[in-house]
């Protein structure tokens, strides 16, 4: 089973994503966005999979300061380039278990997702 974490290491939510796979003893991947940037491709293709308005933390401060403009004018063509611009800007975490996405975290998801 191949799982990576995508997001930033300061993020709670993160880091109890973090201690719950390591307590069920998964083992993962984390892709740090802040050193590593956002893969493109792998955006896309959660997209795909998820829809774009999912993958948007409208709740953050890095959305709070778009313009208007740009909050009104998001859609599917614009959200790609403006997550890659601005990683702190996607929900967190997302994950890939064996190229299935799954995104955020509460445990009673991650139990059902890890599940033997």
């Amino acid at each position: 089973m191949t799982v990576v974490m995508y997001g930033i290491a300061n993020c709670d939510t993160i880091k109890k994503a973090k201690n719950w796979l390591t307590e069920h003893e998964v083992d993962f991947i984390f892709h740090d966005y802040r050193k590593q940037g956002v893969p493109e491709q792998i955006l896309s293709d959660a997209m795909s999979a998820l829809g774009w308005e999912p993958l948007v933390n409208k709740r953050g401060t890095t959305y709070r300061k778009l313009s208007d403009a740009q909050k009104e004018s998001l859609s599917a063509d614009t959200a790609l380039p403006l997550l890659v611009e601005h990683p702190a800007m996607i929900k967190r975490p997302l994950l890939t278990v064996d190229g299935n996405f799954h995104l955020g975290f509460k445990a009673a998801q991650y139990e059902e997702v890890f599940k033997p």
